[in-house]
């Protein structure tokens, strides 16, 4: 075990997961600074600092840099490449993380799962499998609860769920003992360099395996499959075109390793791409010993999560969906295609580094008959629409939710869509995606009365 007791410990940035690192590591008689560019939290501090905890806040947290510290614990969302972690890196400083601190001392199989898009469903489905058929597992990571809370819960015959960001794998050194790589793009470009760099990062997940891991790949998709080259572990697969020695759909009948589950249109989770979901989970859930009847009913019971393609009401003879979570275009264009319906779509948003021309070809080309464009990257995918031949309505701008909604209620047809599915980062009109999901749904119930 890692000996912290009087260590100078930094820790980069006070989150949820920050707070649960500072706790964790105040148990260990650690002497811990927070380091966080806010003034001001949700939540009192006061009771940190007369726990010991220095703070160092405010627009000039990093000028003196973490030289002084044992460790300096990283955050998600700070790059590794920051050149004050860079220079305590030359110093001796130990920089790491609390994903990395977890591999460490979890005593149960880690199962990971990872993609531009569907971690969080597919986590929290293998979660919801696994929990059908009695086994004592958890679900932690960007979900679920902060990890280092479950040590002291964790058995060696537990299994826990991650769901893991790039921002958690780039500098991690060891591999889940069950890993998930799903569909696979490119994202947060305002945080990695390049694509190459936020593919490094991905290939985390497998890189680390031995002989007696198992990882899980997507056959559909080009950059999934080709992280199966960095694993030693039993390579796996999962597809919704073809049959794979994982799980598959074929003439629109589900199976996982030759094991007929069910039809796919008995489903809950709507659109293809969560198929491909469920084949991934349905897959990991057999591997760690699942038992049929409860991959079946788990897999056939379950609607999904919150601001994900999840429909709110219906108003008007129109349904209202809500895709918040959607902030790349890849993730909108799955959203587009799961309807043949007449849609309204409301995206933009704030940039985060993407390419919109595929969703401007997909919005000429789909039932999308109007497109509110709001935020920052409004002009960029109307641009993107327009070269692609869209001919439909353009909404340009509107200012706030409830008049997004009337717009919407004045434009949608009976028997269509109304489909929140932004493409883009919520920073702007919203404080995030919960934000902008829960104002869709709050506007839309007023609808209703």
């Amino acid at each position: 075990m890692i000996e912290f007791s009087n260590k100078k410990i930094a820790i980069l940035g006070l989150g949820i997961e920050g707070q649960s690192l500072v706790n964790y590591l105040l148990k260990q008689k650690a002497l811990v600074t927070v380091f966080d560019q806010k003034e001001k939290f949700d939540f009192n501090i006061d009771s940190l600092k007369r726990a010991g905890v220095v703070f160092v806040l405010g627009s000039e947290y990093l000028k003196d840099g973490f030289n002084n510290f044992d460790f300096v614990f990283r955050s998600p969302g700070f790059s590794v490449q920051l050149s004050q972690l860079l220079e305590a890196g030359k110093s001796g400083v130990v920089i790491t993380s609390a994903t990395k601190l977890f591999f460490d001392l979890c005593q149960g199989k880690i199962i990971g799962v990872t993609g531009t898009k569907g971690k969080g469903t597919t986590a929290s489905l293998i979660y919801e499998i696994l929990k059908t058929d009695k086994k004592d597992v958890f679900l932690a990571g960007n979900i679920g609860a902060p990890m280092l809370d479950l040590l002291d819960k964790i058995k060696k015959d537990s299994w826990v769920i991650l769901e893991l960001s790039s921002f958690q794998l780039e500098d991690l050194d060891k591999s889940p003992h069950l890993s998930v790589v799903l569909f696979v793009s490119q994202e947060h470009l305002d945080y990695h360099t390049d694509v190459k760099e936020y593919h490094q990062a991905k290939g985390n997940i497998v890189r680390f395996q031995n002989e007696e891991d198992l990882a899980v790949f997507n056959a559909d998709d080009r950059n999934s499959s080709s992280f199966a080259s960095l694993t030693k572990g039993e390579k796996y697969y999962f597809s919704r075109s073809q049959k794979t020695n994982g799980a598959y759909v074929l003439n629109n009948r589900l199976s996982v390793f030759d094991n007929l589950l069910g039809d796919v249109k008995d489903l809950k989770l709507i659109g293809v791409h969560n198929q491909e979901n469920v084949c991934a989970a349905a897959t990991a859930a057999f591997l760690a010993k699942t038992s049929l009847p409860s991959i079946k009913q788990a897999v056939f019971n379950f609607t999904g999560l919150e601001h994900r393609l999840k429909k709110v009401a219906t108003v008007n003879s129109v349904d209202f969906y809500n895709d918040s979570f959607a902030t790349t275009p890849e993730a909108t264009i799955v959203a587009v295609e799961a309807f043949k319906k007449p849609i309204v779509l409301i995206a933009g948003g704030s940039d985060k580094g993407s390419d919109y021309t595929k969703l401007g070809a997909k919005i000429a080309n789909s039932s999308v008959m109007v497109l509110i464009l709001i935020g920052q990257m409004a002009s960029r995918i109307k641009e993107a629409a327009l070269t692609a031949g869209f001919k439909g309505e353009i909404v340009f701008q509107p200012q706030t939710m409830s008049e997004i909604l009337e717009i919407c209620l004045q434009k949608a047809v009976s028997g269509g869509v109304v489909l929140l599915s932004p493409a883009c980062a919520s920073f702007g009109m919203f404080k995030d995606y919960k934000d902008r999901g829960n104002q869709f749904k709050n506007g839309v119930k007023a609808l209703q009365k």
